[in-house]
């Protein structure tokens, strides 16, 4: 699952033959606001560009809902409201607002009674018809360990997922597990189906797809190999401009323009500019 953070990012995991992408946060308060990762990002700019995502594919899109951007209420509301936009899914952590990216050091989640309550709001909002997927996220691994110890913090992580699986998460996210045997465990110890990020340079091993199936994984996200890319290729295109060159390791104009729909664009014209008989007046 790759993931996206605009409707042309999106567009091209889906013309790339991909089954369904994520609206990945880091990604889209990078691209959108070059921020960091860090909730500084409202919901209200989040749903709009997740709009435009829902917009420009036919896939599912799974959103990014955060903390779920306050109490249980609130939770409730942004559950709703992604739906309403066209997500097919929203994940929803355990962080202490405002969170941060999984793999920046996270230090604080908030307790297992609040993160049930939040689970719970949004199971709840799923009920009463926003027909979505709900990804439970849990940081505990990460959080806790200074206060834990690594086995703790990863025990408190999976008793926690477990509550969520309980209450009617669809899909569960233990972020940021350290090495292929806490991977394992996870999805031995926890029923249900299982997430997992494959962030390059993240705490998280990057392993092949069949290793991941293996150990218990039903979907494999790729949150920043997108925008990785396209940083990497807009800094090199810039150097060469700035040398006086014009980069030559681009996509066609032709191609550009097909890939935002000028073609579609010209043939739906076309088709309102013939003429009609049905309705001419006599």
């Amino acid at each position: 699952m790759p993931c996206c953070f605009d409707g042309l990012s999106a567009r091209l995991v889906e013309q790339a033959g991909f089954p369904l992408t994520f609206m990945s946060g880091f990604a889209v308060s990078a691209a959108r606001a070059a921020l960091p990762d860090t909730g500084l990002l409202s919901v209200t700019e989040m749903l709009d560009q997740g709009r435009s995502i829902c917009d420009a594919v036919s896939i599912p899109v799974i959103g990014d809902g955060d903390t779920g951007h306050g109490n249980a209420v609130n939770v409730h509301r942004t559950v709703a409201q992604f739906a309403r936009a066209g997500f097919a899914g929203l994940m929803i952590e355990d962080q202490v607002a405002p969170k941060r990216c999984g793999h920046t050091g996270v230090k604080e989640v908030v307790a297992a009674t609040e993160a049930r309550r939040r689970m719970r709001a949004a199971v709840s909002a799923r009920e009463q018809g926003a027909d979505m997927v709900i990804v439970a996220r849990t940081d505990a691994r990460s959080a806790l360990e200074a206060s834990l110890g690594p086995e703790r913090a990863l025990t408190e992580a999976i008793d926690r997922l477990k509550a969520f699986a309980d209450l009617g998460a669809d899909l569960l996210f233990l972020e940021a597990p350290r090495d292929q045997a806490e991977m394992a465990r996870c999805c031995r110890e926890v029923p249900g189906l299982h997430m997992v990020n494959m962030l390059e340079g993240g705490i998280t091993p990057l392993l092949p797809v069949p290793r991941l199936s293996e150990l218990g994984y039903s979907i494999a996200a790729y949150p920043l190999t997108l925008l990785g890319c396209a940083v990497h290729a807009m800094q090199v295109a810039l150097a060469q401009l700035a040398a006086g060159q014009t980069p030559k390791y681009r996509v066609s104009f032709e191609r550009l323009r097909s890939i935002v729909g000028f073609d579609a664009y010209d043939a739906l014209l076309a088709s309102y500019e013939t003429p009609s008989t049905s309705g001419a007046e006599g």
